[in-house]
């Protein structure tokens, strides 16, 4: 690669070094018309192009132009800064991008898990802002039910054998779910087990504690934050954890139908 293909820009004391044709593909552009020198704002000092705006803020822009994409981080706040910026170097399909505000903005996703311990059981209930989160704890919780075997001895003398059935848990809505665990009476008065697995832990629980942890652990290796606790009413004393994740926005991809070869055309027809 020459040095003739290389552009070396000082902005606001932030040195970029990119191609010239990365700068140049918006022929419509002020920084196509910098390149070509003309545009007298912009000054050529010790080999490079100086540009008396806000260096941070570029770096953004030149990502833009290498991706034709606007992904910002998370925690980013500068909308019309950047907005501005897009503004001054005249790049329009930059500013359309920045317009869909909405879209950009990181949005936090949250869930609620409800615990209520009583005698030999304990009941789950969880709640997601995000039917995806919901669908992602199903598809991990297994509940499985101890049931009398077919195949047992017939003589009295003998407890029967039991078996386990692996049941989901249930789905009330598509934003909860809920299941329970421990020792229960069934309808012939005899006592059973419901257990608990979540994966990818292998382990069978029946104890709510037990369970309860295991379930805030799942959360807290999908990246949710453990944000609040409390007790809902102190007649039921049921538990409530309440945890968040921030979601990272998706990348916005310029439309394609917006090419430099169709905007310097249309120019040619304004001039005419």
């Amino acid at each position: 690669m020459s040095s003739q293909e290389l552009v070396t820009l000082n902005v606001g004391g932030k040195i970029f070094t990119t191609r010239c044709s990365t700068i140049k593909q918006f022929p419509a552009s002020r920084l196509t018309r910098m390149m070509e020198g003309r545009d007298q704002e912009f000054k050529m000092v010790g080999g490079q192009i100086f540009v008396d705006r806000d260096g941070v803020l570029f770096s953004f822009i030149l990502d833009f132009l290498r991706t034709h994409q606007l992904l910002l981080p998370a925690d980013f706040s500068d909308y019309l800064r950047l907005q501005r910026e897009a503004l001054f170097y005249e790049l329009d399909p930059l500013v359309d991008l920045l317009n869909q505000e909405d879209l950009l903005l990181p949005r936090p996703a949250l869930v609620e898990v409800q615990f209520l311990s009583r005698n030999t059981q304990a009941f789950f209930r969880v709640f997601g802002s995000c039917s995806k989160t919901i669908e992602m704890l199903t598809g991990r919780i297994t509940v499985f039910v101890e049931q009398p075997s077919t195949l047992t001895w017939s003589s009295n003398s003998f407890p029967p054998q039991m078996t386990l059935l692996p049941l989901p848990p249930q789905r009330p809505s598509y934003h909860d779910l809920v299941f329970r665990c421990g020792s229960d009476h069934t309808t012939d008065n005899q006592t059973g087990v419901r257990y608990v697995s979540i994966k990818p832990d292998n382990r069978k629980l029946a104890n709510g504690t037990n369970v309860l942890g295991l379930l805030i652990d799942t959360l807290l290796m999908e990246g949710f934050h453990l944000v609040s606790t409390r007790t809902s009413s102190s007649e039921d004393k049921t538990e409530c954890y309440s945890f968040e994740r921030i979601k990272r926005p998706e990348a916005l991809t310029m439309n394609k139908t917006l090419k430099p070869e169709t905007t310097l055309s249309e120019q040619s027809q304004k001039k005419k």
